[in-house]
Parts: structure tokens; C-alpha cells; sequence
């Protein structure tokens, strides 16, 4: 399998006789308590993958700048925590006709909120 240098980044995968890779402290700081009742866990070992174990707790994974809370669900066994906190700000696409499209929409909701009120005011007398 081919390793690719960007933002995907596909490698070979881990070896069955290793096991996932779970962190050790999440572990630990997993043992002593019950799933739902305990805050955030802060962690920074965004390549642990997520075990059956953590499934009902809430982690504040860092993205490099600040810790991201993710609910852990029984669909996100296997992934990992890296998966669940972006690294990088989506602005948008578009340009100068996107911004047009947005003003215009942003226009008729206006004018749709004074109609509304308005009639409510009308209503009232």
C-alpha cells in the first residue's frame, strides 16, 4: 500500500497480533469511572483508536489549538479520536456570486421577519 503526503494520509494498517492502539492514561482515567456521570476528559492522543470501553463518555480531544468535546458512540468504535476533532477551519467556497446569492437570501428573510410582525401588530389592535 502506497503512503500519500497531503492531507490524506493513507498507510498500511496496524498488525492484527498488536491490537488497536489505545492510550494508556485514557485507560486509566477511564477504570474508576462510570460512562455519562464523570465531565470532560481531556486527552491529546488524538491517534488512539476508540475502544468499546469509552462508549458514553465525553473527551475534549485537542485539534491543536483547543479541546473539542466528542461524545463517544457505538458507531465510533474503531475510529480514532483524531477523526472526530478537524485540525483545519472551513471558510467556504464561492466568491463574489455566492456573496450575492447570500445577500439576497439574507434580504427576503428581513422582509419576510417585517411582514410576520407586522400582521401580529395588525392582530393585536
Amino acid at each position: 500500500m502506497v503512503c500519500f503526503s497531503g492531507q490524506l494520509k493513507w498507510c498500511m494498517a496496524r498488525s492484527l497480533k498488536k491490537g488497536p492502539y489505545v492510550d494508556a492514561n485514557l485507560l486509566k482515567k477511564i477504570a474508576g469511572q462510570k460512562s455519562g456521570e464523570s465531565g470532560v476528559i481531556k486527552t491529546w492522543a488524538r491517534r488512539s483508536q476508540i475502544s468499546p470501553e469509552m462508549v458514553g463518555f465525553t473527551f475534549g480531544v485537542h485539534n491543536g489549538r483547543s479541546h473539542i468535546e466528542v461524545l463517544i458512540m457505538e458507531e465510533m468504535v474503531g475510529h480514532r479520536l483524531g477523526e472526530f476533532s478537524p485540525t483545519r477551519k472551513f471558510t467556504k467556497h464561492g466568491g463574489k456570486m455566492q456573496k450575492e446569492i447570500e445577500t439576497k437570501a439574507k434580504e427576503s428573510e428581513i422582509a419576510v421577519a417585517q411582514a410576520a410582525k407586522t400582521t401580529v401588530s395588525e392582530a393585536k389592535k
